[in-house]
C-alpha cells in the first residue's frame, strides 16, 4: 500500500502518553452510558460484568479478548513515529474522498478527530476499555483507536497488511459518514421503539454499512493507484477475521446468530466488497435489501 503519498491529516488527537484513562484506578466512577458500556463488553465478550468492573478498577484489559499493550518506544526524542504517521496518513486519504464524494451530493463533510489511546479511554459515550476494539462516538464525533489493535489484527486475528490496518480505520471514519447523513440518529429513534433480536439487526445494518463505506473509500484509492497487488486480498481477509461468527467461536466456542452486532464474516466481506467494486455511496443502503 502506497500510503506515503498521502496526505497526512492533523486530526489526530494522541493520549497515549496519559496511558490508562484517567479515573480508572482508586475508585472510578461509571455514569449510565459507561455502565451500559460495560454491561457491552461483557455481553459480548461472554464475561460476568463484575469481572470487566474489577479489571477496569485495575486499569486492566478484560482477560478476553487480549490486547497486548503498545511497546514502550525506545527511539530517541523526535524519531518518527511510523504507525502514527501511517494513521495520519490514511486518515488523511479518507478526508479527501470523503470530500469530494460530499461536495458531489452539494454537502460539506467535516472530518472527525481520530484518537489514539492506550489501554482505556473515556469519551462522550462513555467509558470504554481497548478490549472492545476500535470504536466511534456520535456524540463528539470522534473515532477511538488503540493501536495494539492493529497488531492483533496480524498476531490474534490474521489478518496482516497495511491495507488490513487502512480498512480498520476507514470502517469507523464510514461510521462518522453516517453521523453526518443522519443515518446515526434515524437508527437510534428505531432502537428506541424496539429490543432483543430487533435491535441486534440494526446494530448489524449499521456496521454492515460502514464496511461498505470503508469499501469506497478503498475503491478511490485503487483509482488512485495507492494499493498494490494483494491489498484488497488484505482488506477482504481483515473484514472476515472480525465477523461476529468468528470472533464468538473462538471467545466462547459456539456461534449464536441471534446475537450478532456486527455481521458474519460472509456479510462483511460481501458488504466491504459492494464499496470496493463500485465505489458508489448508493450501493450501500443495507437497509433496503432483502438480504443483508
Amino acid at each position: 500500500m502506497r500510503w506515503g503519498n498521502m496526505r497526512g491529516s492533523g486530526n489526530v488527537e494522541d493520549r497515549e502518553s496519559a496511558g490508562p484513562a484517567g479515573g480508572l484506578g482508586g475508585g472510578f466512577k461509571l455514569g449510565g452510558v459507561g455502565l451500559i458500556v460495560v454491561l457491552a463488553i461483557s455481553w459480548f465478550l461472554g464475561l460476568n460484568p463484575l469481572d470487566v468492573l474489577v479489571s477496569l478498577q485495575n486499569g486492566e484489559s478484560p482477560s478476553a479478548p487480549t490486547h497486548s499493550a503498545p511497546p514502550a518506544s525506545t527511539s530517541a526524542p523526535g524519531a518518527r513515529d511510523e504507525t502514527k504517521d501511517f494513521i495520519a496518513r490514511v486518515l488523511g486519504d479518507t478526508e479527501d474522498t470523503w470530500s469530494a464524494i460530499f461536495k458531489g451530493m452539494g454537502g460539506e463533510y467535516r472530518p472527525p478527530k481520530l484518537v489514539l489511546f492506550r489501554g482505556a479511554v473515556d469519551s462522550a459515550c462513555g467509558l470504554a476499555s481497548s478490549a472492545v476494539g476500535p470504536f466511534y462516538c456520535s456524540s463528539d464525533s470522534r473515532v477511538y483507536l488503540d493501536r495494539s489493535f492493529l497488531e492483533d489484527l496480524s498476531k490474534r486475528f490474521g489478518a496482516p497488511g497495511e491495507f488490513a490496518r487502512a480498512y480498520v480505520i476507514a470502517h469507523e471514519v464510514g461510521h462518522h459518514v453516517q453521523n453526518l447523513l443522519g443515518i446515526t440518529d434515524k437508527v437510534a429513534q428505531q432502537r428506541g421503539r424496539t429490543s432483543g433480536t430487533r435491535s441486534n439487526a440494526l446494530s448489524v445494518l449499521v456496521e454492515l454499512q460502514a464496511d461498505c463505506f470503508a469499501g469506497v473509500w478503498g475503491h478511490s484509492a485503487k483509482q488512485r493507484n495507492l494499493l498494490d497487488p494483494g491489498d484488497v486480498e488484505a482488506g477482504l481477509a481483515a473484514a472476515a477475521a472480525i465477523g461476529d461468527d468468528r470472533l464468538q467461536q473462538q471467545t466462547r466456542g459456539r456461534v449464536s446468530p441471534e446475537s450478532f452486532t456486527h455481521g458474519s464474516s460472509a456479510q462483511r466481506v460481501r458488504w466491504f466488497r459492494a464499496g470496493l467494486d463500485s465505489g458508489d455511496v448508493n450501493q450501500c443502503n443495507t437497509f433496503e435489501t432483502a438480504r443483508p
